[in-house]
């Protein structure tokens, strides 16, 4: 596969990771802490689409639905290897 250029989500997370950071080989996670007071359901709902789409922006998959571990299998109505609570709005 790295000869054709491709690079596996693990290699992505190890480029991503801060350098300074030493403890760990690679970050999944964004930096940082920045709450966001959730004000109306459209809000919530807006970010819920957001992380959603996240897989699709970043390439790893054709479809929200194909990422294995996302939550919005259970927002379409399908199986899901997550427990979601979807009836918040």
């Amino acid at each position: 596969m790295e000869r054709k250029g491709y690079r596996t989500l693990l290699q992505e997370l190890h480029f991503v990771k801060l350098r300074h950071r030493n403890a760990q080989r690679h970050q999944l996670w964004q930096e940082g802490f920045h709450p966001k007071v959730m004000e109306s359901v459209q809000v919530l709902s807006q970010k819920v689409e957001y992380i959603h789409n996240n897989p699709l922006r970043r390439g790893f998959v054709d479809d929200p639905l194909h990422w294995r571990y996302s939550s919005a299998r259970a927002y379409a109505g399908l199986e899901s290897l997550l427990d979601v609570e979807i009836d918040w709005h």
